[in-house]
């Protein structure tokens, strides 16, 4: 099982300027749940919007920078690559950014998406979910209270047979 995690608006926005367009206490706390203890895949772009590595995940960077270096990473250059390091995971995770989850699409089994029920203004893009290809087999819907500023639905995405 590979699964890409991502949040994405209803526009398929993800992000500006290296940083998220939201923020949703609930969010953070489900990717915490679901990523703790498995690999992440990302791109150098995710890496360094990152403060310090994400606790108790091995975190696996994909760049074309032959020459990048990660402390407390590893670094690849293939989402191939990534895929390897990753064998022994039952569940590795395609954590962003854009670029990745693009690539990402080929690999993944389930997407579990954070749909912000909004449109934003971004640099960088979840890709479209095809439904020949993608069948929702969850969704959970929450709405805007003290500590979410906007509506949001988690839904579960899984390849078809």
């Amino acid at each position: 099982m590979i699964t890409m995690i991502a949040a994405a608006a209803e526009n398929n926005a993800l992000g500006k300027d290296n940083d998220l367009l939201w923020h949703l206490p609930d969010d953070f706390k489900r990717f915490k749940k679901l990523t703790t203890g498995h690999h992440i895949i990302m791109g150098r772009k995710t890496w360094e919007s990152f403060p310090k590595p994400l606790p108790n995940r091995t975190h696996i960077i994909i760049t074309r920078n032959t020459n990048f270096q990660a402390e407390g990473a590893i670094v690849v250059h293939h989402m191939k690559d990534a895929l390897a390091y990753a064998k022994d995971d039952p569940h590795p995770f395609i954590i962003g950014g854009g670029e990745i989850y693009k690539i990402g699409l080929d690999y993944a089994t389930h997407i579990e998406l954070t749909r912000v029920h909004g449109k934003f203004e971004a640099d960088a893009f979840f890709p479209e979910i095809d439904s020949e290809t993608w069948e929702l087999i969850g969704s959970e819907t929450h709405d805007i209270n003290e500590r979410h500023k906007y509506a949001f639905s988690f839904e579960t995405y899984k390849r078809k047979e």
